[in-house]
């Protein structure tokens, strides 16, 4: 820090005495303050400069010519520079302030409900929303190693005993997410991301618009129970059953799926795969790709497979391509899934 040049020999010796006398009452009071102190030398310093003459002066800075009325802004300057003082550090806002996602769904539930900001890193499949922070971490094979390197205070991941234990080991606690069975079970899962990010507020005002958003999409809809319904995940047709979590959001519109009956004991877990003379057969009123990113399929794709062709769904105009990450995942942008299934069956009662 630059300091005052001395100048004793330029001092009258009337300020001699001030200083001297400053000086044996600090002595006597037995004071150890030492903001109050360089606070007092300044003082003489510029009383000096000021009745020295110019010719004798060496040149200023501008800590030489500062004013006495300048004093209290100087020694708190001095002290902040010398680390006389510091202030005490501030106390973060949240628990959890270096988050790990290794979820797709639990990414976008984080940034949705404003825990965004504290997001340090996601896995490969989390490019959404698009300032998610993705990096090469592995959703399908997650390494602890890998994760610890972010130094995150919470992950999110699917259960895993051994990866959750591993990681609690070092200190890292683990929020667990996994695929809902059932509406209440999404809002369960986002009510408890808001618990534990102190999110709580903006968590509850996200399933309310949710609730109320679905809510219109299906009254806005004809009833659509006398209608047949096939989606398909990949353009393997593998398919849902109304057993699953897809499957129970095309019944909040009544639609019956065509893959029931290739799974009513349950052996495929609700994902049958079916064949190309079963769709057929079964000539499904909707049609609803699932596979549109992942294998390229669409209106015309299907159109051109052995005997598609003759399906109602695809003569009538009735393929509605799916986003393949909006459907496979039961966050947020659930409601444009089902907003997506709403227009259908709309469009379809429109032309009836």
């Amino acid at each position: 820090m630059n300091r005052i040049p001395t100048r004793r020999a330029a001092l009258p010796l009337r300020l001699l005495w001030a200083l001297a006398s400053l000086l044996l009452l600090a002595s006597a009071c037995g004071s150890d303050d030492t903001t109050s102190s360089p606070a007092a030398a300044p003082a003489t310093d510029a009383a000096a400069s000021t009745e020295a003459p110019a010719a004798t002066q060496a040149p200023t800075t501008t800590t030489e010519a500062a004013a006495p009325a300048d004093e209290p802004e100087e020694a708190a300057a001095d002290a902040e520079e010398t680390g006389d003082t510091e202030p005490a550090p501030a106390e973060p806002e949240h628990r959890y302030q270096r988050i790990v996602s290794i979820s797709p769904t639990g990414t976008e539930i984080l940034f949705a409900i404003g825990a965004g900001d504290r997001v340090v890193a996601v896995d490969e499949f989390s490019y959404y929303p698009p300032e998610a922070p993705v990096t090469d971490l592995s959703g399908w094979q997650p390494n602890v190693e890998a994760i610890a390197s972010y130094d995150p205070d919470l992950v999110v991941m699917g259960s895993d005993g051994d990866i959750e234990a591993n990681l609690e080991s070092l200190g890292i606690a683990v929020l667990p997410i996994d695929a809902p069975a059932t509406f209440d079970e999404v809002y369960v899962q986002i009510a408890l991301f808001g618990d534990a990010t102190e999110q709580a507020d903006e968590a509850a005002a996200l399933i309310s618009d949710m609730r109320s958003e679905i809510a219109a999409l299906i009254d806005a809809a004809p009833d659509a129970s006398g209608l047949t319904y096939y989606h398909e995940l990949t353009d393997g047709l593998y398919s849902v059953t109304s057993s699953t979590f897809i499957g129970q959001v095309y019944l909040l519109f009544g639609l019956h799926n065509i893959a029931d009956p290739a799974d009513s004991d349950g052996s495929s877990y609700g994902y049958p795969q079916l064949s190309d003379e079963y769709i057929v057969d079964a000539d499904p009123d909707l049609i609803f790709l699932a596979d549109t990113l992942c294998c390229g399929q669409n209106a015309e794709t299907i159109a051109a497979r052995p005997g598609w062709d003759l399906l109602s769904a695809v003569q009538n105009g009735r393929v509605v391509e799916l986003n393949d990450d909006i459907v496979s995942r039961w966050g947020p942008r659930l409601v444009e899934f089902i907003a997506a299934i709403s227009d259908a069956v709309v469009s379809i009662g429109a032309a009836s």
